[in-house]
């Protein structure tokens, strides 16, 4: 079914994406992917340098995450803008892990016409 292209829509999926985020709930969270989806992200980068900072597909999302969830299980981000056209939306928080200093963050979810999000690009601020 295609997803009603709208900014509002757009945003919807961001907002079920941190509320995913929140809760931990990696099976909801990778329910917003395409399958074959790509996420690029300076962390990436940082802790598996032989990627490039690239992530492809689920299951490589499923264990980026899963790591993530089990390292930092404090982690959370608290949104300060959701900003849409009618293919992606860009997601503007700031990132809070204990012990580490926060960090503003804005990542960009570009999304298909079937309502998942295909490609995923974090920036650090």
């Amino acid at each position: 079914m295609d997803l009603e292209r709208t900014p509002a829509a757009l945003r919807t999926i961001a907002e079920r994406w941190l509320a995913c985020f929140a809760a931990k709930d990696l099976d909801g969270l990778l329910a917003l992917y395409a399958d074959d989806a790509v996420h690029t992200s300076p962390k990436i980068r940082a802790r598996h340098p032989e990627t490039g900072g690239l992530l492809r597909g689920k299951a490589a999302l499923r264990a980026w995450w899963a790591d993530a969830f089990e390292r930092l299980p404090e982690l959370r981000y608290v949104a300060s803008a959701l900003t849409a056209d009618l293919e992606r939306v860009v997601m503007e928080y700031t990132r809070h892990a204990p012990g580490e200093p926060d960090m503003p963050i804005a990542e960009v979810l570009e999304v298909n016409a079937a309502g998942q999000i295909f490609s995923s690009r974090v920036f650090h601020g």
